[in-house]
C-alpha cells in the first residue's frame, strides 16, 4: 500500500485537497500505515482491508458538510469498511450502536431502518464518517491507538474547522466530545454515544439528524437526505 501522501493521491486513495491538509502530519500518517503493514506481515488480522483504511479521505475535503466522529473500526472481521459506524452491506445482525442510530433516525425523521448498515449514501452527500483511529486488530477494540492515527485525524478535523462552513459536527460520546475545542466556530451537536451502554442516557431523543439539517439550512446549505436505500449499494 502506498504510504506517502503523493502516492496516495496519485493512486486515488486520497483526494488532492486532503493531501494538502494532511501534509503537516505525513510522518504520522506514514508511521500508522507502516505499523499496520508490519502487523499484517506478522500474521495479525488488521481491519479494515488495506484498500479501505483511508476511504474517508477519498471524497474531497471541500465537499464535507457534516462530520460524524467515531472511535475506531469495528473489530469483527468483515464489518469495517473505512467509515465510522458503517458496515459492509452483508453484515447481519447490525452492530448494536448502528441499530440504535437507525432507531433514533426513525424516531427523529420517521425514516425506516435500512436492511443493511452501509452508510455510503450519507458519505456521497458530504457526510464525513471519520474514526479517530483508522485501523484495529481483529477482536481487540482500541488496539491501534497511539500509533499515529490520532494526529492524522486531528489534523483532518482542524482543517475542516479552518475551512469553515457549511459544516456541522456530530460528537457522540465522551471521547468525541473532547474534540469540541478544536472545532471552534463550528456548529456542534453533542450527546451520549449510541452504544447500548449509553444510548438511553442521552442519545435517544437527541434528534441529531433533524438538528443537523436545521443547522445546514441556516448556513445556506441543502439538508442531508438521511435515507439509506434498501437496494445493494456495492457492485
Amino acid at each position: 500500500m502506498p504510504t506517502t501522501i503523493a502516492d496516495l493521491v496519485r493512486s486515488g486513495r486520497m483526494a488532492a485537497d486532503w493531501g494538502v491538509a494532511l501534509a503537516p502530519v505525513e510522518a504520522e500518517l506514514t508511521a500508522a500505515l507502516e505499523f499496520q503493514v508490519a502487523e499484517r506481515a506478522a500474521g495479525v488480522v488488521v481491519l479494515p482491508d488495506e484498500t479501505r483504511i483511508l476511504a474517508a479521505f477519498e471524497h474531497p475535503l471541500a465537499d464535507v458538510r457534516v462530520l460524524i466522529v467515531g472511535q475506531d473500526p469495528y473489530p469483527t472481521p468483515g464489518h469495517a469498511i473505512g467509515f465510522s459506524f458503517s458496515t459492509a452491506e452483508d453484515v447481519r445482525p447490525l452492530p448494536r450502536s448502528l441499530a440504535n442510530i437507525y432507531r433514533e433516525l426513525a424516531a427523529d425523521l420517521e425514516i425506516a431502518p435500512a436492511d443493511h448498515g452501509n452508510l455510503t449514501a450519507w458519505v456521497d452527500q458530504g457526510v464525513l464518517l471519520l474514526n479517530r483511529v483508522l485501523t484495529v486488530r481483529a477482536g481487540e477494540a482500541g488496539s491501534h491507538r497511539g500509533h499515529g492515527w490520532e494526529a492524522v485525524t486531528e489534523a483532518a478535523i482542524r482543517a475542516l474547522a479552518a475551512r469553515g462552513g457549511p459544516l456541522v459536527a456530530v460528537l457522540w460520546g465522551a471521547d468525541a466530545r473532547k474534540l469540541a475545542p478544536m472545532l471552534d466556530g463550528v456548529h456542534c451537536i453533542e450527546s451520549a454515544h449510541p452504544s447500548p451502554l449509553s444510548a438511553s442516557r442521552g442519545f435517544f431523543g437527541s434528534r441529531p439528524f433533524s438538528r443537523v439539517n436545521d443547522a445546514l439550512i441556516a448556513q445556506g446549505s441543502a439538508p442531508v437526505d438521511w435515507r439509506v436505500p434498501q437496494a445493494t449499494l456495492w457492485d
